[in-house]
């Protein structure tokens, strides 16, 4: 049975309560995320369930879930956080734009790969602890380079919520197509005609390959917002 303490938590998130203490199952939280992550990738947020995890796992480990992972939106908070945590954060070339521009096609390459995370960006908030190292490494860098204050602010909430919200349009279009059951080629084929939008413009504007893609687009506004963004070091400079 789901614990009431976490049932009835007025925080609403699996990560500012404290987690559940030992029992005699062996069967861990990672374990959990891992297999849940493994359903998301194959099957998609519409198949995954508390019950679909428990037969996964065996019934006989479905207490020991339950204990582990109180709610399905404990487990898909646990999950995002999981996958944001396969970004590697270190080793950035260049200057802080080149840092940036590296760290950020990292996480939206992490994000491509699972695309149900960016979905669930949108109504869990990321408060995990990779998450959180991610967001520090984004203000490191700025910091690093000089800015402060405002400027600080205002220029980790660009790279940031680009990142994010790019993240999270790719993801739209590929959950659309999927619920089609169709391939992108044979999805633009058949909704181009209903879109106004001829087949070739459209598949290519989906395909990952193509230099009008959603990659090449990613790092075209990227590079566009990191340009836009004034360096302190410049600042006064005639």
């Amino acid at each position: 049975m789901a614990r009431a303490a976490d049932e009835k938590t007025t925080l609403g998130s699996v990560w500012l309560r404290p987690e559940p203490g030992e029992t005699r199952s062996p069967l861990g939280r990672a374990h959990i995320v891992k297999v849940a992550i493994a359903i998301l990738d194959s099957e998609g947020l519409d198949n995954l369930t508390m019950r679909r995890m428990a037969v996964e796992l065996g019934t006989a480990a479905t207490s020991a879930l339950y204990w582990r992972v109180a709610t399905k939106n404990d487990l898909l908070e646990l999950t995002v956080d999981a996958v944001i945590g396969e970004a590697a954060l270190d080793d950035l070339p260049g200057d802080w734009r080149a840092q940036l521009e590296t760290l950020a096609r990292r996480v939206y390459d992490v994000l491509r790969r699972h695309p149900w995370a960016s979905q669930l960006l949108g109504s869990h908030a990321g408060l995990g602890p990779n998450y959180q190292a991610y967001a520090e490494r984004v203000l490191e860098i700025l910091a690093d380079a000089g800015f402060t204050g405002e400027g600080l602010d205002a220029a980790v909430s660009a790279v940031f919520h680009y990142v994010v919200g790019a993240a999270v349009a790719d993801a739209a279009w590929t959950a659309t197509i999927r619920r089609s059951g169709l391939s992108n080629r044979d999805w633009a084929a058949a909704a181009g005609d209903q879109l106004g939008v001829g087949t070739s413009v459209l598949a290519s504007y989906l395909s990952r390959d193509d230099l009008a893609g959603p990659e090449a687009r990613f790092v075209a506004g990227l590079r566009a917002i990191l340009g836009g963004v004034e360096d302190p070091s410049e600042v006064g400079e005639d």
